[in-house]
């Protein structure tokens, strides 16, 4: 009998400063996109990390770096590409005496941009999440690469079976409905993925500034 497929699918949607709204009113190709691009990911692939913690010793978890890797080879399958911006660091605002040393040549990257959509893929930390959308998508609007952003994240069901410890879609999103939006923010269109493996309560929030829908997910017989 053949392995049962596990796919990525979409459970959370959050627009950030209308993102939503911008992508789905002016971005429907590249969106569409988007979506085929997690289609055909099969999660069960990637559950190759063997839990160590005393709670559930020799659980098979995800790697979030493989499934992360996973992701991006589907998105370059439709001509998504990263984009690196070279960092020319200033040097006028050390104090008198002090001479910085040669260093490396410093870069800022985005994952995917295309048609001024720019893409994260984010597995890592909290602190990336929040950075992506609060001062990294901003950086590249104000370059001229980007006008909306689309960060893409696990939700609580999935970052609780990934190896290491990851932030996750609920909580990313209460900081950021806490935190508001900024006159310098750019609209971001927020993803929450997890596998397709049991169903999960339909949820529709609305707030003023944005909209949580966590889509009800039926397995396949």
């Amino acid at each position: 009998m053949a392995r049962a497929r596990r796919a990525v699918r979409i459970v959370g949607k959050y627009s950030f400063n209308g993102g939503k709204e911008v992508m789905e009113a002016n971005y429907g190709a590249e969106l569409e996109e988007i979506v085929k691009a997690l289609a055909p990911v099969d999660a069960d692939r990637y559950r190759t990390k063997e839990s160590k913690e005393k709670t559930m010793v020799g659980k098979m978890l995800y790697s979030p770096g493989e499934l992360n890797k996973a992701i991006k080879h589907e998105f370059r399958k439709y001509d998504w590409n990263s984009l690196r911006v070279a960092c020319d660091y200033p040097t006028e605002y050390y104090v008198e005496g002090y001479t910085r040393r040669e260093s490396t040549r410093a870069f800022r990257d985005m994952d995917f941009v295309k048609n001024k959509v720019g893409v994260e893929v984010q597995f890592g930390k909290y602190s990336f999440m929040v950075y992506n959308v609060a001062a990294k998508m901003t950086i590249f609007h104000n370059l001229g690469h980007i006008d909306v952003g689309v960060e893409i994240v696990p939700v609580k069901e999935l970052a609780d079976d990934m190896s290491s410890g990851v932030s996750y879609f609920e909580q990313f999103i209460w900081d950021l409905e806490q935190r508001g939006t900024s006159n310098i923010d750019i609209p971001v269109y927020i993803l929450g993925i997890t596998k397709d493996e049991s169903s999960v309560s339909a949820v529709n929030v609305e707030v003023d500034e944005g909209r949580v829908d966590v889509i009800e997910s039926v397995p396949e017989d």
